[in-house]
């Protein structure tokens, strides 16, 4: 079981761009998936989430109105297109999923990094200012 993450590079404060995280060795259609990010000295923290169906999504506050997560479950893809990018949104950008087929969770449990059973290796966004 494999997320491959990819789509980061370095970015001008304004501007925009697509992560993508491509899931292979399972199916994870019914996997909530989400994003995950972590700063240079800082802890990883929770970024955006969404569920199995797609139906419901979360977002840190940080990022709310300028990420939208979504996901494509006939090409196994998970997508974070960012928008309006800050210098405080620097970090390696992580894809994470849970193991679980259908399974529905409290909204707190999407925001914890222990939810999630699979983590892919990272992709690093850097915003100019």
């Amino acid at each position: 079981v494999q997320l491959q993450a990819s789509g980061g590079g370095l970015v001008q404060a304004g501007g925009s761009l697509v992560l993508s995280c491509a899931a292979s060795g399972r199916t994870f259609s019914s996997s909530v998936m989400g994003w995950f990010r972590q700063a240079p000295g800082k802890e990883r923290e929770f970024a955006a989430a969404v569920s199995w169906g797609g139906a419901i999504t979360y977002y840190a506050d940080s990022v709310k109105g300028r990420f939208t997560i979504s996901r494509d479950n006939a090409k196994n893809t998970l997508y974070l297109q960012m928008n309006d990018l800050k210098p405080q949104d620097t970090a390696v950008y992580y894809c994470a999923a849970d193991r679980h087929s259908g399974r529905t969770y409290l909204e707190s449990a999407y925001y914890r990094a222990g939810t999630y059973d699979y983590w892919g290796q990272g992709t690093l966004v850097t915003v100019s200012s």
